[in-house]
C-alpha cells in the first residue's frame, strides 16, 4: 500500500470483533493490503483468530513483540470499556511513527492520548454497520500529529467499506447520531413498509424487494439528481394523489419532527456517552491480557 511515498508494510488489529472482520475483508478483498501485511489479536477468543487466518490469510498471535515490530498503523477495535486497560498493556511499543486508528464509539482523541503517556498520532473513526457490506459511510477526525500522508492512509484503509469523510472531533457526534445509528432508522422505517405492505395482501419476499429497490432508487436519485430532496418529494407528489394521500399522514403524525428531534437525540446521547465512557477510561482497572 503506497501513500504519498510512504508505503504501509503491517496494519495491526487490536480486537477481532465484526467491525475489524469488515475492515479485514474490505482491505484484502480490494487489494489495498495483502492478508500477510496484516496482524490480528483479541482478549483469548482463539477461535475467532483461527477464522480470520483461513478465510482471509491475516497473521495472528497474542505476542506482543510479533504483532508490533515494524507496525505502520494499529487499528484499535475491542470494546470501548476495555480500551485504557488494552492499551496500558501494549503502550511501550508505541511511537511518534505508530498510526493509532480507533474505531471505538465515545472515545476521544484525548483519551487515547491521556492513557498513551506519550506523543502519538490519533484518528477517530466512525464507521456505522453496513461496513459488513461494503456501504459503510465513515467519518474520520484526527490529532495535530497525524500527518498528510496518514490522513490518505486512513482514508485508504476506510475507503474499502465505503464512503469516507473528513470532518472535527466535535462533529462526531452529529455523525454518530445521524450515519453511526442511521442504518437503524432505515430497519425501522423498512419495518413498518414491510408490515403494511403484508396487511395489504403481498407476499413478505415480494413486499421486501420493492423496498429494496425503492430505497435503492431514491438514494440514487438523491445522489445523481441537482434537485434538493424537497423538490424531489414535490414532483412525487401529485395535487389530490395517492402519494399526498400518504404524506398527509406523516404530516399528521409529525414524522419528519420526530426524525428530526431523533438524529438530534441519538448524537446528545452520544456525547453524553462519551464523556462518562472518556472519564471513566481515564480512571482504569487493571491492565487486561488480551
Amino acid at each position: 500500500m503506497k501513500s504519498g511515498g510512504q508505503r504501509m508494510n503491517k496494519l495491526v488489529f487490536i480486537g477481532a470483533g465484526s467491525m475489524a472482520e469488515a475492515l479485514i475483508s474490505g482491505i484484502t478483498e480490494t487489494g489495498l493490503l495483502n492478508g500477510n501485511n496484516i496482524w490480528v489479536t483479541n482478549r483469548h477468543n482463539e477461535e475467532k483468530l483461527d477464522q480470520l487466518k483461513k478465510q482471509y490469510g491475516v497473521n495472528t498471535s497474542y505476542n506482543y513483540d510479533e504483532l508490533f515490530t515494524n507496525a505502520d498503523a494499529v487499528i484499535l477495535a475491542m470494546k470501548p470499556k476495555d480500551a485504557a486497560s488494552a492499551i496500558q498493556t501494549f503502550k511501550s511499543y508505541l511511537s511518534n511513527h505508530l498510526l493509532i486508528i480507533s474505531v471505538l464509539a465515545g472515545v476521544s482523541i484525548a483519551t487515547i492520548e491521556t492513557v498513551a503517556e506519550k506523543p502519538v498520532a490519533v484518528v477517530r473513526a466512525m464507521p456505522n454497520t453496513s461496513a459488513a457490506v461494503n456501504k459503510s459511510a465513515t467519518a474520520l477526525a484526527f490529532n495535530p500529529k497525524v500527518t498528510e500522508v496518514q490522513k490518505n492512509i486512513s482514508r485508504q484503509l476506510f475507503d474499502t467499506v465505503g464512503f469516507t469523510a473528513f470532518v472535527n472531533e466535535n462533529q462526531l457526534d452529529a455523525v454518530t447520531g445521524l450515519s453511526g445509528s442511521g442504518p437503524a432508522y432505515f430497519y425501522y422505517i423498512i419495518e413498518a413498509m414491510e408490515k403494511s405492505a403484508i396487511e395489504l395482501g403481498l407476499e413478505q419476499k415480494l413486499a421486501k424487494d420493492l423496498i429494496i429497490q425503492t430505497l435503492r432508487g431514491a438514494a440514487d436519485m438523491v445522489e445523481k439528481s441537482n434537485k434538493t430532496p424537497e423538490q424531489l418529494r414535490l414532483e412525487v407528489t401529485s395535487p389530490g394523489g395517492t402519494t399526498e394521500a400518504g404524506i398527509s399522514i406523516l404530516n399528521k403524525f409529525e414524522v419528519q419532527e420526530a426524525f428530526s428531534s431523533c438524529v438530534k437525540e441519538a448524537a446528545a446521547h452520544s456525547q453524553k456517552m462519551g464523556k462518562a465512557l472518556s472519564s471513566e477510561l481515564r480512571h482504569p482497572t487493571q491492565p487486561l491480557n488480551l
